[in-house]
């Protein structure tokens, strides 16, 4: 016997009544659902069979989510890899800027206490560059004939003397370094005002008292001071240190080397030294003999 179709699902029955009809079934399946809670057992039971299946569903949107993840976090930890990196490098070198500052502004105020110790005219100057000259050991500074200096003005720094003017143009000068080939000071002994020479012997090469006697009184370690018998030099000033005796008493002379006190590859800032020793002297002593503190006697306040 064929089945028959349900009276509800004829043809003769008009649609809108269908739609009523299961409208009203599916909510009063709702109503028993949410008082009686009977349908919540085939519920779980329907969900835990499809659990799986959903999973599978979703795999790929899981993975592209996951992709685009992993993408993003990585490019994001690159470009910020690479700020940090960047900054870095800027803040190293603040550092390395902060720690110049610091020893530039220590050497600055080391030459405003010899200003004030100081009793003829200073001129600060800055070394602008070293000349293109692989022998001789010069430097040009920002100070010339405009700011009162003239050829032979010496040049020194708070430890003592770098060097001497030997080119002077209207608005910078030349200075030729102690170290500078055959350059020459006036020196004594502090220990003892034995007087000398000191001389330059090239780039890198100690500096070198020549024409001495093998018994000169002369040790290791003594400080050499310029003792201003020229007049271009002020005397007092700290100009090397004796390093090296060599005596060679066959020939009655003594090889002696020394190095400058002042480093003159070291600092930028210096103080051209407008000395005149026939105002600037002090009258009544000895120019030539140092202070105990190895710096020269500065003379009162407005003595003349």
């Amino acid at each position: 016997m064929q089945n028959s179709t349900p009276p509800l699902f004829k043809q003769g029955i008009p649609a809108l009544a269908k739609l009523v009809v299961c409208l009203l079934i599916g909510l009063a399946l709702m109503v028993v659902d949410f008082q009686v809670k009977s349908l919540d057992f085939i519920r779980n039971q329907v969900s835990y069979v499809l659990r799986p299946l959903e999973n599978i569903m979703l795999l790929p949107s899981d993975l592209f989510s996951f992709g685009e993840d992993y993408f993003t976090s990585r490019s994001s930890l690159v470009k910020e890899n690479l700020s940090l990196k960047t900054r870095q490098t800027e803040l190293s070198l603040l550092a390395n800027q902060a720690a110049l500052l610091a020893v530039e502004n220590q050497n600055l105020r080391n030459l405003l206490e010899l200003q004030k110790n100081t009793s003829f005219r200073t001129v600060p100057v800055e070394i602008l560059f070293n000349p293109p000259n692989p022998i001789s050991q010069r430097v040009v500074i920002n100070r010339g004939s405009n700011h009162g200096l003239n050829l032979g003005s010496p040049i020194a720094n708070d430890a003592g003397i770098l060097g001497q003017v030997v080119r002077l143009f209207d608005n910078s000068a030349e200075v030729s370094l102690l170290e500078d080939w055959d350059f020459a000071v006036p020196v004594l002994v502090a220990r003892n005002g034995l007087r000398a020479a000191v001389v330059g012997a090239g780039r890198g090469n100690l500096l070198q008292l020549r024409y001495l006697p093998v018994a000169s009184d002369l040790e290791v370690g003594d400080i050499l001071l310029s003792s201003g018998v020229d007049g271009i030099y002020p005397p007092g000033f700290a100009v090397a240190v004796i390093t090296k005796i060599e005596r060679n008493a066959e020939q009655n002379a003594s090889n002696v080397f020394c190095s400058p006190i002042a480093e003159v590859n070291r600092h930028l800032q210096a103080l051209a030294l407008i000395y005149d020793p026939q105002w600037d002297a002090k009258p009544g002593s000895n120019s030539g003999a140092p202070s105990s503190t190895g710096r020269r006697q500065t003379r009162p306040k407005g003595q003349p």
